[in-house]
């Protein structure tokens, strides 16, 4: 772990009213946003109070002892006592261990939230230090199309990928793996990224808008809430794209619903879920059969898990102890990722690794990091530096389906596609 923490002091104050959550976007970083945002509740963070970067197998329990640490030595004063205020760290963990990318905490200056109707500003600052000023609401500027082509596995690759993890399921004790494929585009250095979060916000309104050291996107899954001792998740696997018209649409709802293909790669995702959760709970429950999720481009099987917490973890422990669940890697897990390795030609990053936020008191708010992209610092920094323009920044999008024996590489190639819509969208 590398840190650039020191003893921070957090004050938490209610402020005026935030009419609409998406009012928090302009008091973002244009270039560098932190953002957690859902059904008209959210974080918005400005600056960096503290960083703590994290790598190899044991990012995530490291990033959960570094936290805990950091948070018993701080100043805490927070008289509303609501999911986000007092002291918060966002953070974005990756898929791998051994991917070149970091795992980060970041603990903003300044942090704006707003509940139920009730907002708040949170000031971070360093011990003797002086208070932070709230960042003023910028208007979003330009943000340009991204124009995106083919990445590191193209549609024939990525068919050629499937056809061969379909034959690895014959094998071994494998029963589902998850494959991803990438699109690459690029933006001007001075792109305005508030731009696309604003997009996905609006078009996904029900998903969690996440935007954390350059990953940013609108995932529907929730890896894990932490709140009081209550535990809640909410698990996708099986999906369909929406229909053009009414009857079609209900058709394909009805199909997924009765998708023994797609009911088998659901119960393999929800039971790693209790696997995982179920030694820190006294009481974990899930509803028997999954229902139809529906997203504005998609249907999605899904269920809600909930429990009560046995043993004090914090949202990081249990993030630790989830990821990566079977949506995003596969069953086995140890053999699935194995494979991942093997027959994806590039590194995840932090696409399908944990993000969102967590509090002094150990709550917090995860999601898996889906319908995301991975956006560069400038490239051509030398040139840029000669030249004074600003350069280009790389935004890397991914999409990922599960692999069972009854699947089909054209259909997964159509449904990887549609996953990736919301960022081509968003950068359009």
């Amino acid at each position: 772990m590398t840190s650039t923490a020191t003893r921070v002091h957090a004050l938490t104050v209610e402020t005026t009213q935030v009419d609409d959550v998406r009012e928090l976007i302009p008091l973002t970083d244009s270039r560098d946003p932190l953002l957690w945002l859902r059904d008209g509740d959210g974080l918005a963070g400005f600056g960096e109070a503290a960083r703590l970067v994290f790598e190899g197998e044991h990012r995530l329990a490291d990033a959960a002892e570094a936290w805990r640490a950091l948070a018993s030595e701080a100043g805490v004063d927070d008289a509303l006592g609501l999911p986000g205020t007092g002291l918060v760290a966002f953070g974005a963990f990756t898929f791998s261990a051994s991917s070149a990318r970091p795992s980060v905490l970041i603990v903003p200056e300044v942090i704006v939230g707003r509940r139920g109707g009730v907002c708040w500003v949170t000031r971070v600052r360093a011990q003797d230090e002086a208070s932070p000023e709230t960042p003023r609401a910028r208007p979003l500027g330009r943000l340009g199309s991204a124009r995106f082509t083919q990445g590191a596995l193209a549609e024939a690759g990525y068919r050629s990928a499937v056809r061969e993890a379909i034959g690895a399921l014959g094998s071994a004790a494998l029963r589902k793996v998850v494959l991803a494929r990438d699109l690459v585009g690029r933006v001007s250095g001075d792109a305005d990224i508030r731009v696309a979060l604003d997009r996905l916000a609006h078009s996904y309104a029900g998903c969690w808008t996440y935007a954390v050291d350059g990953l940013l996107g609108a995932s529907p899954e929730r890896l894990v809430r932490v709140h009081a001792g209550e535990v809640a998740s909410r698990v996708l696997a099986g999906t369909a794209a929406r229909g053009s018209d009414a009857a079609r649409d209900a058709a394909a709802r009805d199909a997924l619903a009765a998708s023994a293909k797609d009911h088998e790669e659901h119960a393999y995702a929800v039971g790693s879920v209790l696997d995982a959760l179920g030694p820190h709970c006294d009481v974990l429950g899930a509803s028997e059969q999954p229902f139809t999720l529906e997203l504005p481009n998609l249907w999605h099987l899904a269920t809600d898990v909930h429990g009560t917490l046995s043993d004090g973890s914090s949202a990081l422990d249990l993030v630790a102890a989830l990821h990566p669940t079977a949506a995003v890697a596969g069953t086995p897990t140890d053999v699935a990722v194995r494979l991942i390795e093997r027959l994806e030609p590039f590194d995840r990053g932090r696409y399908a690794g944990p993000v969102g936020w967590v509090g002094a008191n150990g709550d917090g708010e995860w999601a898996i990091a889906l319908r995301g992209a991975e956006v560069s610092r400038p490239l051509n920094l030398e040139h840029t530096a000669r030249s004074g323009e600003e350069g280009v920044r790389e935004v890397r999008a991914f999409a990922g389906c599960g692999i069972v024996a009854h699947s089909d590489p054209d259909a997964e190639l159509a449904e990887s596609t549609v996953k990736l819509r919301p960022i081509l969208d968003a950068f359009a």
